[in-house]
């Protein structure tokens, strides 16, 4: 009987295990803040730095090699002195737009319950 409930318990369970591996990639902080910078516009690194502050150079390198190797951004280095490197964002990371944007727009709305959440679950810590 035990392993009948089980059995019905492990499609979605496989479900979330098959995207694991993905939503990894993608759903990091920086990762997220970067895609939502790169849909309004293609940015240079520094630009993207100065957005995301307080993002270190090494995260921010680091973040935009994973998005370039899935095949969310695209890297173009600029020929000009000093060489200039821009990101866009690639057909296939445009499709996060929406359920990004609506994260953004969602974490405004609710960071103020969130706070509060921490706030009372400290207290009742101490």
């Amino acid at each position: 009987m035990a392993s009948k409930v089980a059995l019905k318990a492990e499609p979605p369970l496989a479900e979330i295990n098959a995207t694991r591996p993905v939503l990894e990639q993608i759903a990091n902080k920086w990762s997220v803040l970067i895609l939502t910078v790169l849909c309004t516009e293609p940015s240079r690194f520094n630009a993207i730095k100065r957005r995301l502050d307080p993002i270190t150079h090494k995260a921010l390198t680091e973040a935009l090699r994973r998005l370039e190797r899935n095949g969310l951004v695209n890297r173009r280095v600029i020929a000009s002195s000093p060489v200039a490197v821009e990101y866009s964002i690639t057909p296939l990371g445009r499709t996060l737009q929406d359920p990004f944007e609506a994260l953004v727009v969602w974490a405004a709305k609710h960071g103020g319950g969130i706070e509060r959440a921490q706030l009372a679950y400290d207290e009742r810590a101490l």
